[in-house]
């Protein structure tokens, strides 16, 4: 069964089960509404009876009858007095006894209270009402209930005939309703399908009204455009990194051809040749191992923990003065405490201080500076034109001047996606004086203040 036939059953059996409760509801007041005017006029008629003197008539042949009239009023009615020896009266043109039980021979010893009872005499269904009348008789009064049956049959049938109606009529607005509240999900539907025939993730669902259904669809627009992204980021990595391991393999591929070849080289370049593939093979094992860094932290994100970032940023730059002793650092860290990744974190941090050594010249200082949970790398050498500054984080960009410059130009993408994986940003500006500053913030409502006995 279909979701909509789902929905549509399953609305149809709701409102089924309303109306039959409503339909038995109705019945059940209308029955009690139709038989207490019958059960008034038969305490009224109790009334009357209870405080007259009722005699006995003999009849012919020495049967004697019961000096009362059964009518009430117009209404036809029955009445009879019953002994405490079983013993019955009826009145003279009464030609029907009622039933007696042991529940009425109590009444009539004063051995039990007035009761009401629906009993059923030559097929006729009536409404009884038995009190005591003296010491040691009892007296019951009885009205046909058929009038009020004749009304229960006729309320019943038209309930009936209204509570199939209404079942049906639930049926139908059942489907229609699930047809116009699935329309989302048809779409959706038909969006997945497509895109899963032909590929084109730019597929998008047409979203209306703000219901769950429109958010889901919404939702699933928002994936699809992430999955875009990712996609077109996928291409462009592969494009890029296919694009820029070409030169290095060809550079290295000729050589190795030249080394190779039949005729002898001076001993000069013969070295020459071999430091170039050795200087192009390391490019290229750290383009590699950078696109690798790069991949693994878009796809497996470690749990963070609490990272003391002053210490952190601190044995960073011991390495930094131990691989770049021609340039000086000055450092400034404020204790800090960061929830984050360490591995990542301090790769992000040296990249920024790789480049910040790249960049200065032999004896210049590099400031790095921590404060206020913002990590600042400041070198003294040409700075980034205005017109690159946009772009030094984007994967392979190389500034004019970083061309003929060692480099993948992923480290400072990295450095951008650590610091969007931790909430924060990575800035690049134009330093007073020269130089260029680097500001990288690990998300400020991450931070974590760190004693300074810590």
């Amino acid at each position: 069964m279909s979701f909509r036939a789902r929905i549509a059953v399953g609305s149809a059996a709701a409102v089924a089960l309303s109306v039959v409760a409503a339909s038995i509801a109705v019945y059940l007041i209308a029955r009690e509404q139709l038989r207490k005017p019958v059960d008034e006029a038969l305490a009224a008629r109790a009334a009357q009876i209870a405080v007259q003197q009722l005699r006995i008539i003999p009849g012919q042949g020495g049967q004697p009858y019961l000096g009362v009239s059964p009518e009430f009023g117009e209404a036809r009615g029955y009445v009879q007095l019953v002994r405490t020896n079983g013993d019955v009266l009826v009145p003279p043109r009464q030609n029907i006894e009622l039933p007696v039980d042991a529940a009425v021979l109590d009444v009539a010893g004063e051995r039990g209270a007035a009761f009401w009872d629906d009993v059923t005499v030559g097929g006729t269904h009536m409404r009884v009402f038995t009190f005591a009348y003296g010491p040691d008789a009892a007296i019951q009064i009885a009205r046909p209930l058929t009038e009020v049956e004749q009304s229960l049959n006729r309320i019943g049938v038209f309930l009936i005939i209204v509570a199939l109606g209404g079942i049906l009529a639930a049926g139908v607005l059942g489907l229609l309703v699930a047809r116009a509240a699935l329309s989302p999900v048809r779409r959706l539907t038909s969006t997945v399908e497509r895109v899963t025939e032909t590929q084109d993730l730019s597929e998008r669902i047409d979203i209306d009204g703000k219901d769950e259904l429109s958010r889901l669809a919404a939702s699933f627009n928002t994936m699809l455009g992430a999955l875009e992204e990712s996609t077109r980021a996928q291409r462009q990595l592969v494009a890029d990194a296919s694009h820029e391991l070409r030169t290095p393999l060809t550079s290295v591929r000729t050589n190795i051809e030249v080394l190779a070849g039949d005729r002898t080289l001076p001993p000069e370049d013969r070295r020459r040749l071999l430091s170039d593939v050795v200087e192009q093979l390391g490019e290229m094992t750290t383009l590699i191992s950078e696109l690798i860094e790069l991949a693994r932290a878009e796809q497996h994100a470690a749990e963070p923990e609490d990272v003391r970032l002053d210490v952190l940023v601190a044995d960073v730059v011991e390495r930094a003065r131990r691989n770049r002793p021609e340039v000086s650092y000055s450092v400034a860290l404020e204790p800090t405490t960061v929830q984050g990744v360490p591995a990542t974190i301090e790769r992000a941090v040296g990249n920024l201080l790789d480049n910040a050594a790249k960049w200065s010249p032999p004896g210049e200082n590099v400031e790095v500076e921590l404060r206020g949970g913002q990590l600042i790398v400041r070198d003294h050498g040409p700075g980034i034109p205005e017109e690159d500054l946009p772009y030094v984080f984007d994967r392979f960009y190389r500034a004019r001047a970083a061309r003929g410059m060692p480099g993948s130009g992923l480290g400072l993408a990295i450095v951008r996606q650590v610091a969007e994986s931790h909430g924060g940003d990575v800035v690049a500006e134009q330093a007073e004086g020269g130089g260029t500053r680097m500001v990288l913030t690990l998300g400020a409502e991450q931070l974590v203040a760190a004693g300074l006995s810590s």
